[in-house]
């Protein structure tokens, strides 16, 4: 992608904020209606949860097996290096070193996350994102090489709102290690 374009804009890239976090209450509330849990129900259990938030735990991170501590690492690294991406000029050669960087930690988060098990040893859902992120990343890469702009940012796009947001806020839901550093 060798021709620049401007960043997607602050409204832009609030908009694909929303758009993640919104998604992410519908895939709450759906699992609650599977488990038979209304959404005033859900809402309340929130309401009502122990903890505040205050400053991470990071000991609990510290003390936490390495397939978890790679995949926070390659994490927070994907989601740091996306805001610069969507937010940053596209085309140049800092977009496509960043765009780089971005992919390997998606890449390392996604397959780090297949080493990550609940305690009985089984797969959750969110492992349905890992398996989408290892396809839809070389799709986005081959439509940069292949100067297909379009398709390259909607994947791309579409990888930082699933990949980080959407999973990002399922990783801070009550009883994960995510939510007892922050809140527990």
């Amino acid at each position: 992608m060798s021709d620049q374009s401007p960043s997607i804009g602050p409204a832009h890239f609030m908009r694909t904020i929303f758009i993640g976090l919104a998604v992410a209450v519908v895939l709450i509330l759906a699992a609650g209606a599977v488990h038979g849990v209304g959404p005033a129900a859900i809402a309340n259990r929130f309401l009502r949860l122990p903890g505040h938030l205050h400053a991470p735990h990071l000991e609990l991170l510290a003390m936490a097996p390495i397939q978890i501590r790679l995949h926070v690492a390659a994490v927070s690294t994907a989601l740091l290096v996306g805001v610069a991406l969507m937010l940053g000029l596209k085309g140049d050669t800092l977009h496509r070193t960043l765009g780089w960087v971005w992919v390997i930690a998606m890449a390392t988060a996604a397959i780090s996350s297949l080493f990550i098990h609940r305690t009985n040893g089984n797969f959750s859902f969110l492992h349905l994102f890992a398996g989408w992120t290892l396809i839809a990343l070389p799709m986005g890469v081959f439509a940069a090489r292949k100067h297909n702009v379009r398709l390259h940012g909607r994947t791309m796009t579409g990888l930082f709102v699933g990949g980080l947001l959407i999973a990002g806020a399922a990783a801070f839901l009550p009883g994960r290690l995510m939510w007892q550093m922050v809140f527990g």
